[in-house]
C-alpha cells in the first residue's frame, strides 16, 4: 500500500512541475528562432496514401537571407530529391542514389 502511495506522489509531483502551456512554448521558441542566423534539422517522414506506408528521411538547413536546402530520401528505394534556394534561384533536383558496397 505505501509503494502504491509513493507511485502516486511521484506521479503528482512530476505532473505539477510543468507549468509551460502551449502559447509559452510557442513563444519561447518562436524567440529564439528569429534570433538565429542559420540551422539544421533531420527527422523522419512518414506519409500514409490508402494503404501504403511512404518514409522519407528529411534534411533541412536553413541560412539567414532566405537561403535552404531541403533534402528527402526515400527508405524504400534510395531515390532522392532536393530543392535548394540560393541567390541565383530555387532548384529542384532528383535522383536515384545507388550505394556501393
Amino acid at each position: 500500500m505505501k509503494k502504491i502511495f509513493f507511485v502516486l506522489l511521484f506521479v503528482i509531483i512530476l505532473a505539477g512541475c510543468g507549468n509551460n502551456n502551449k502559447e509559452t512554448i510557442l513563444k519561447k521558441w518562436s524567440k529564439k528562432v528569429d534570433g538565429m542566423d542559420s540551422y539544421l534539422m533531420k527527422g523522419t517522414l512518414e506519409i500514409y496514401r490508402n494503404e501504403d506506408l511512404y518514409t522519407y528521411d528529411v534534411e533541412s538547413a536553413y541560412l539567414k537571407k532566405d537561403k535552404f536546402r531541403v533534402g528527402l530520401t526515400n527508405k524504400t528505394n534510395n531515390h532522392e530529391q532536393i530543392i535548394l534556394k540560393n541567390d541565383k534561384g530555387v532548384y529542384v533536383m532528383s535522383c536515384k542514389s545507388t550505394k556501393l558496397l
